[in-house]
C-alpha cells in the first residue's frame, strides 16, 4: 500500500511539471505569433469639401388642386342624372336635368308680357303724334286770331268798327292761347306715356330674361374640369336652390397639391443657418415617396409657405404642387416629401459605416495619421444626403477617414492603408457634381432622382459587409 501511494505522488509531480512546461511553450508561441502578425488593413476615404444639398424629409397629405361643391340654383324635381359617378367631367358639361314645366311656362308668360309692353309703346307713340298734330292746329288758330286782332286794331282807332267787335277779337286770341297751352300739355302727357311704355318694355324683358335664366339653370353644369364624387341624389329627388348639401363634389386632380408639415423649430434653425452664412437657400424642387415606398416619377415645386404657426401642432404648413396627368395621386393620400431647403457650402460626405457613436451619443470617426496610426476624431453631423452622412465640422481636407475595417482596430494602432474602392463615384466627385451653386445642385438632383434607391441599396450593402468584417 505504501509503495502504491508513493507511486501516485511521483506521477502527479511529473505530470504537473509537464503541464507547466507546456504552458510556457504556448506563451512563447503566442508572443512569437503576435510579433509576426502583420498590421490590420483598413480602407480609407480622403476628405474633400464641396457644396452639399441638405435634404429634409417630411410627412404630408395630398389635396385636390380645386374642389367645387355643386348645388342647384333653382328648385324642382331631378328628371335625370347625366354623368357617370366617379368619372371625369369637363367644365360646362351637363350633370343633372331638373323638371322644366314651371320654368317653361314662366318663359311663355314673359314673352307675352314683352309683346304687350311693345304694343303699349306703339300706342303711346300714336297718342303722342295725335297730340302734336292737335298742338299744331291750335297754334295755327292762335296765329289767325292774333292776325285778326292786329287788323282790327287799326280799324277801332278810326272808329271803323265797334269796340265790341274789337273785344271779341281779343277774346278769340285768349281762347286760342289757352287751347295751345292745353294741346302742349297733352303732348307732354303723351311723351310721358312713351317713356312709361319704354320702361314697361325693359321690365318685361328683364322678367323674360330671369325666366329664361331659370329655365337654363334646370340643366346643372360642371363648374370646373375634374373627377366627380358619388352623387347624393337620384332621379325623382326634390332639390331646392341654395340647399346646404351638394348634389356632387368635383375635384381637379391635375395638378395636385401636397401639404407638408414642418416644425417651427426646424424652420427657425434653417433660417438662422442661412443668416449666419453657414448655408444658402435651397431649391424649390420636391421629391415624393408614395405609401408603398416607390418614388413618384415627377418632381414637384414648392408653391407656398404659410406665414403662421399652427398653435395646436407647433408646425408650419408648406404646400408643393405636382403634375398628376395619370391620376396616380388621389386627395388624402399619405406621402413622404424630400425637400432641399438649404445648401451647405462647406461640407463633406462620409459613408455611414465610417461614423461611430459613443455611449453619450456623440459622433466620431477613425482617421489614419501620417504615421499610419489610428486616431479618434469627433465630428458634427448635419443630416444625410444620397445615403451618406453630411459632416460639417471635425474633419480637414486631406484627412483619411476609415470606412471599412474600423471594427478591427483601436486608437494608436498601426495599420495598412488602402483607398476605398466603390462601384459608385466617390463622395467628393458626387459633391462636385451636385453643385457649386444651389441651381446646379437642383439640376443634378433632378437627374439623379431615379437612381436614389440604387445608391441607397449600395450603401446598405457596404454597411452590412463592414459589420460582417
Amino acid at each position: 500500500m505504501k509503495h502504491s501511494t508513493l507511486a501516485l505522488v511521483i506521477a502527479s509531480v511529473l505530470s504537473g511539471a509537464v503541464l507547466v512546461g507546456c504552458d510556457k511553450n504556448e506563451d512563447a508561441t503566442d508572443a512569437a505569433a503576435q510579433q509576426q502578425m502583420p498590421p490590420a488593413v483598413v480602407n480609407v476615404q480622403t476628405v474633400t469639401f464641396d457644396t452639399v444639398p441638405q435634404v429634409q424629409t417630411f410627412s404630408g397629405r395630398t389635396a385636390a388642386y380645386q374642389t367645387a361643391d355643386v348645388r342647384p340654383q333653382v328648385s324642382g324635381v331631378i328628371d335625370e342624372v347625366l354623368f357617370r359617378e366617379g368619372g371625369n367631367v369637363k367644365k360646362g358639361q351637363p350633370l343633372y336635368r331638373i323638371n322644366t314645366d314651371n320654368y317653361a311656362s314662366s318663359v311663355t308668360s314673359g314673352q307675352a308680357a314683352v309683346q304687350q309692353a311693345q304694343a303699349n309703346y306703339q300706342t303711346a307713340l300714336a297718342n303722342n303724334a295725335n297730340a302734336k298734330a292737335e298742338l299744331a292746329s291750335r297754334q295755327a288758330s292762335l296765329a289767325q286770331a292774333q292776325n285778326d286782332l292786329q287788323r282790327l286794331q287799326g280799324l277801332v282807332d278810326i272808329d271803323a268798327i265797334s269796340k265790341q267787335q274789337y273785344e271779341q277779337a281779343q277774346t278769340a286770341v285768349r281762347t286760342a292761347q289757352a287751347a295751345v297751352q292745353s294741346a302742349a300739355a297733352a303732348v307732354g302727357q303723351t311723351q310721358a306715356g312713351i317713356e312709361s311704355a319704354k320702361a314697361g318694355i325693359q321690365t318685361a324683358k328683364a322678367g323674360l330674361e330671369a325666366s329664361t335664366l331659370d329655365l337654363n339653370r334646370t340643366i346643372v353644369r360642371a363648374p370646373l374640369t375634374g373627377r366627380t364624387d358619388r352623387s347624393s341624389v337620384t332621379a325623382g329627388t326634390l332639390v331646392s336652390a341654395g340647399q346646404p348639401d351638394p348634389l356632387v363634389t368635383i375635384s381637379r386632380l391635375d395638378p395636385i397639391y401636397v401639404d407638408i408639415s414642418q416644425s417651427s423649430s426646424e424652420l427657425l434653425k434653417l433660417r438662422q443657418q442661412i443668416a449666419a452664412g453657414k448655408a444658402q437657400p435651397g431649391m424649390n424642387s420636391v421629391e415624393l415617396v408614395l405609401e408603398d415606398g416607390s418614388v413618384y416619377p415627377v418632381r414637384g415645386k414648392l408653391a407656398l409657405s404659410e406665414a403662421k404657426v399652427d398653435e395646436s401642432t407647433g408646425a408650419v404648413t408648406l404646400r408643393a404642387i405636382f403634375p398628376n396627368s395619370n391620376n396616380i395621386l388621389l386627395p388624402g393620400m399619405y406621402v413622404t416629401a424630400r425637400l432641399t431647403q438649404s445648401v451647405i457650402t462647406n461640407a463633406t460626405l462620409v459613408p455611414q459605416s465610417a461614423v461611430m457613436r459613443t455611449p453619450k451619443g456623440d459622433t466620431q470617426v477613425y482617421i489614419v495619421d501620417k504615421d499610419n496610426k489610428i486616431q479618434v476624431r469627433p465630428v458634427t453631423i448635419n443630416g444625410t444626403y444620397d445615403g451618406q452622412w453630411v459632416v460639417t465640422d471635425g474633419l480637414e481636407a486631406g484627412d483619411k477617414v476609415v470606412v471599412i475595417g474600423g471594427s478591427k482596430v483601436k486608437p494608436e494602432q498601426e495599420v495598412v492603408v488602402k483607398p476605398l474602392e466603390k462601384a459608385n463615384p466617390a463622395p467628393s466627385s458626387q459633391g462636385a457634381a451636385n453643385a457649386q451653386t444651389p441651381q446646379q445642385a437642383a439640376k443634378t438632383m433632378d437627374e439623379k432622382s431615379s437612381d436614389n434607391d440604387t445608391s441607397n441599396a449600395s450603401t446598405k450593402e457596404e454597411s452590412t459587409e463592414t459589420a460582417a468584417n
